[in-house]
């Protein structure tokens, strides 16, 4: 069986002034993660280790991202980060380089779990 995703959460960061896409999809990132909160491994003994996430980050471009450095923006779980094309770059006289906008989806999967009902 696969694992099946349990949450999805989605997030937007940028970077005014350097043109940095880790930067802006760092900022993404945890802005997607302040948007959630999963009592359920507590309140069902799972561990946080069983859970793997997958984050997809859309930014102007996608090779100039540390994937690597972004997954230490999760506290918990198996990470991956994968940078696509995405996001925005926002033009202005101020900064040649541009606003950069970046887009987070944040996915969260655990193994299937077994369904527990109530005894009457």
């Amino acid at each position: 069986m696969t694992d099946q995703r349990f949450i999805i959460e989605m997030g937007m960061g940028n970077d005014m002034y350097g043109a940095d896409q880790t930067k802006a999809a760092g900022r993404a990132i945890e802005d997607a993660l302040r948007h959630s909160s999963i009592p359920m491994f507590e309140v069902l003994g799972i561990s946080h280790d069983e859970m793997r996430v997958a984050v997809t980050v859309g930014v102007p471009d996608p090779e100039s991202v540390d994937c690597a450095a972004l997954e230490g923006h999760l506290p918990r779980g198996q990470v991956t980060v994968t940078a696509v094309e995405g996001g925005m770059r926002v033009s202005t006289p101020a900064h040649a380089d541009g606003i950069i906008v970046a887009t987070a989806a944040v996915e969260a999967y655990l193994p299937p779990q077994a369904l527990q009902t109530k005894e009457e």
